[in-house]
C-alpha cells in the first residue's frame, strides 16, 4: 500500500432508512426504521437482543417495534459517493461489503452535532470519549473477516451500533458487546429502530468475549487492546480469522489479521492506524 494511504487510516473505534433490513442469510439487508423499546437501566452482562427474529425474547432491553413504513432516504447519494470516493478507488474490493456500505444509513448512527459529517472521511465523536469508525476502516476491517452469509461474528465494542449493522448485512448471526452502559442501551435502541433486531448485543467486557455463544468464525475488536486478548483466541473457530488493533493507548497501534488452523494461529500486520483503547472494567 502507498505510504499516503496510511495517512487516512487513523480511525477511532468503532438516518431516514428505505426498508427493513432481513437476516443476511443470503444477499444483503438494507435499512429501516422503528420505534425501539427502551429500558432505563442496565447491568453488566445483560443481554440486549433476542438471537433471531422469531426467537423467545430474553432478559433485557427487547424490541417490541410495529412494522417500520417507507420513508424516504435523503442520503442514498452520499453513501453512493462515499463508497466510490473512499473504498472502491483504494483496495476494498469485496462487492458484498461495498453494497452493504452503500445501504446501511451510517446518518443514523452519528450525534446531531456532526450530522453533516456523518459520510466524510474520518472517525466522528459518539460521547463517553469513544468515536464511530472512519468509514473506510469499517469496510476494510469487515472485508478482512471474510464473512460469509450464516457465519457467526463477535464484535468487542458495540459503539454507536454501526459496524454491528453492516456486519447484519452479511450473516445472520452478529454479536456484539459494549463496556459503557449508556452506549450498550443507545446502540441497542437505535439497532432495533432500525430494523437489526437479530442483532445480539450486551454489555460487560469485551476482553473476555462471549464464551456462551462461542466459537466464532470471525472476531472484529474496535479498541485497541495493548495485547491480544487470550481469550477471543481461544473463542475463534477453527479457520476463523480475527481483526484486531493492537498497541499501546493514545498512539499508533497496528491491524493484525489473526486466521486459526487448529492450534495454530497465523498473524498478519496490515499497517498502522489509530484506535481508541480498550476499554476493561474497572477503568
Amino acid at each position: 500500500m502507498k505510504r499516503w494511504m496510511v495517512a487516512f487510516l487513523l480511525a477511532a473505534g468503532p438516518v431516514m432508512a428505505a426498508c427493513a433490513p432481513q437476516p443476511a442469510t443470503s444477499g444483503v439487508a438494507s435499512s429501516t426504521q422503528q420505534t425501539p423499546a427502551m429500558s432505563t437501566s442496565v447491568s453488566p452482562g445483560s443481554t440486549l437482543a433476542a438471537a433471531s427474529p422469531n426467537a423467545t425474547p430474553q432478559a433485557g432491553l427487547q424490541s417490541t417495534a410495529p412494522a417500520a413504513t417507507r420513508t424516504p432516504d435523503p442520503y442514498v447519494a452520499e453513501r453512493r459517493h462515499m463508497v466510490d470516493t473512499q473504498m472502491r478507488s483504494r483496495d476494498i474490493t469485496d462487492e458484498r461489503v461495498l453494497t452493504v456500505m452503500e445501504t446501511v444509513p451510517r446518518h443514523e448512527f452519528v450525534l446531531p452535532e456532526v450530522l453533516d459529517q456523518a459520510y466524510a472521511d474520518h472517525p466522528l465523536p459518539i460521547g463517553y470519549g469513544q468515536t464511530i469508525s472512519q468509514p473506510y476502516i469499517v469496510a476494510l476491517m469487515t472485508q478482512m473477516l471474510d464473512l460469509q452469509p450464516g457465519r457467526k461474528v463477535l464484535e468487542i465494542g458495540t459503539g454507536s451500533g454501526y459496524q454491528a449493522a453492516v456486519l447484519a448485512g452479511l450473516t445472520d448471526q452478529v454479536y456484539t458487546i459494549e463496556i459503557i452502559p449508556e452506549l450498550a442501551l443507545s446502540a441497542r435502541a437505535t439497532l432495533d429502530r432500525l430494523g437489526y433486531s437479530y442483532v445480539i448485543s450486551k454489555q460487560g467486557d469485551g476482553y473476555w468475549g462471549w464464551e456462551e455463544h462461542a466459537p466464532f468464525d470471525a472476531i472484529v475488536v474496535t479498541a485497541a487492546p495493548d495485547h491480544i486478548p487470550q481469550p477471543l483466541l481461544n473463542q475463534l473457530a477453527d479457520g476463523g480469522h480475527m481483526v484486531v488493533p493492537v498497541g499501546p493507548p493514545g498512539g499508533y497501534q497496528s491491524l493484525w489479521v489473526i486466521t486459526r488452523e487448529g492450534d495454530e494461529f497465523h498473524n498478519f500486520n496490515w499497517g498502522g492506524v489509530r484506535f481508541v483503547p480498550l476499554t476493561r472494567e474497572g477503568e
